[in-house]
């Protein structure tokens, strides 16, 4: 198929999706506090909705639109401040519901699979870096002369919304093992729910201060 990559290139590119994949973000966090404080399932969910929006991550490049918002100062001023209200606003939840949630197998998860989804989604869709990110590294792997360069964009996005998923898995696996023993262990759990808001505000400071160029 013209859209598919040589060897080379395509054994790189996935390497580097799994590097990549491993590098602690905003997108790891939400899965890791969905999966200690609403369950493997919401976790799951999350990572879907992380993983729907690096799909819209790849249109944008592939079509060129994301060249087009980070062209744009306000446009991308729009942007940021939308990706840092939303992780502030996750860090308040954090804070302010986090040791509530059941981590018990019988109890239902707090919250449904719906807002875990939107959640993950927002999250990934609404960071700035993401948009750089991809702008940055999709094309590295493919040559601006290529007749077929918008399949090829769409393909190694594609590949990497794949190839990252085993990442994303056992990290809920890995994260929901915990929350038995948390369970018993409210006062460590409490301090999780610190450690996960000030991680987002970070995140959130990060976002607001990043440039398009």
């Amino acid at each position: 198929m013209d859209v598919l990559p040589s060897l080379p290139t395509f054994l790189a590119f996935t390497a580097a999706t799994l590097l990549l994949a491993l590098t602690p973000g905003p997108d790891m966090t939400l899965w890791i506090s969905r999966a200690l404080g609403q369950g493997r399932r919401n976790a799951m969910m999350a990572v879907i909705g992380t993983q729907g929006g690096l799909v819209v991550h790849t249109m944008l490049v592939a079509f060129g639109v994301s060249a087009l918002i980070v062209a744009s100062p306000t446009a991308f001023l729009i942007l940021k401040t939308g990706g840092a209200a939303y992780l502030f606003f996750l860090a308040v939840q954090a804070l302010r519901k986090g040791s509530s949630f059941a981590l018990d197998g019988t109890a239902p998860p707090r919250g449904s699979g719906l807002d875990a989804l939107f959640s993950g989604f927002w999250v990934n869709l609404l960071n700035p870096k993401v948009i750089i990110f991809f702008m940055t590294f999709l094309p590295q792997f493919v040559s601006a002369s290529d007749p077929h360069v918008t399949g090829r964009l769409l393909f190694l996005g594609a590949w990497f919304i794949v190839a990252s998923l085993p990442v994303c898995f056992l990290t809920v696996f890995a994260a929901h093992a915990l929350s038995s023993w948390l369970a018993n262990n409210r006062k460590v759990l409490r301090s999780i729910d610190y450690l996960f808001a000030g991680v987002f505000s970070v995140f959130a400071l990060k976002i607001l201060t990043a440039q398009a160029r």
